[in-house]
């Protein structure tokens, strides 16, 4: 493969993989069941769907996992878990403006740990790239701002969005210092076996039913496996072999942008001047981060 592929394809994909995980909002929005138990169904689905190509194709790679990298993929998988369960109690507690900007700022805790621990060149470019993404996700949670006043806040609330901050930052790193040893579909199913074994736990302990749900339920949850999972999460997993776990996380702040484009047109929900404002500022912090990537690369893309 040409270098010039490796440079340009990751990037690509990445923005697929993102604007996959955008349909995440408008399925969950459609299911009527508990979110946790949307989350459980998603996460298993998805591990039933990438499973079988590891068996298939990697089986081998499942033995020469270390030990050391098995335990940090099953750590990386609950994380995810924690992740989901945090942020959508979070906002059983705190506003959505405030939830989803705590939530949001997981790219300031990924440049930080990844500079300490990975040791990724973080320059002053990719720091002024990360706050004006950070920024515009804050201005576009401030639009949600008349469903629940901030003053209305809790602590504990905002404790939990912070809990979903520093947990799917710790997968997104992870996955980075993981995917540069192990095949990304032994690597997935591991992750999402976790995932899913955490939230059904979960399910369990808040005494939701588990099969309670009709034919259109069952629908939504495997679309949230496909879109969501296997297009939008496992090519993210891919592209972070390939790419920087501070791109990843920066890439990601757009998925609201994709969802939000995705509500006008399926939900009939017009965004107003602040929302629209914001994902524009969103996209700008995006392109500066990446543009800094490839000048630093060389590659021009």
């Amino acid at each position: 493969m040409r270098r010039s592929d490796l440079e340009v394809t990751p990037m690509v994909a990445l923005a697929f993989a993102v604007f996959a995980a955008s349909t995440s909002a408008v399925l969950v929005r459609w299911s009527a069941a508990p979110s946790s138990v949307a989350a459980f169904y998603r996460v298993l689905f998805t591990t039933a769907l990438v499973a079988p190509v590891a068996l298939v194709r990697n089986r081998a790679d499942f033995s020469r996992l270390s030990r050391r990298d098995l335990a940090a993929a099953v750590v990386a998988g609950v994380a995810l878990a924690i992740h989901f369960a945090a942020w959508f109690e979070s906002l059983n507690h705190t506003s959505v403006a405030a939830s989803v900007t705590i939530v949001q700022s997981q790219p300031i805790v990924v440049a930080l740990a990844a500079g300490l621990v990975l040791g990724e060149r973080i320059t002053r470019e990719t720091v002024a790239g990360i706050a004006v993404a950070v920024v515009g996700a804050a201005a576009m949670s401030l639009g949600d701002a008349g469903e629940a006043p901030l003053s209305d806040a809790t602590l504990y609330g905002n404790a939990l969005a912070l809990l979903g901050a520093v947990t799917v930052a710790g997968y997104v790193l992870a996955g980075r210092s993981i995917r540069q040893r192990v095949s990304l579909f032994p690597y997935v199913t591991v992750v999402y076996a976790a995932c899913a074994l955490t939230l059904g736990a979960l399910v369990a302990a808040q005494g939701h039913d588990y099969v309670a749900y009709p034919a259109r339920e069952w629908l939504l949850f495997l679309g949230m496996a496909v879109g969501p999972g296997v297009f939008g999460h496992t090519v993210v997993n891919w592209t972070l072999k390939h790419l920087e776990s501070v791109v990843v996380s920066v890439a990601w702040l757009g998925e609201p942008v994709g969802a939000t484009l995705l509500a006008v047109v399926l939900l009939a929900e017009v965004p107003d001047a602040v929302t629209v404002a914001g994902g524009a500022v969103v996209l700008a912090g995006i392109a500066v981060t990446t543009l800094e990537r490839e000048r630093r690369d060389g590659s021009g893309t």
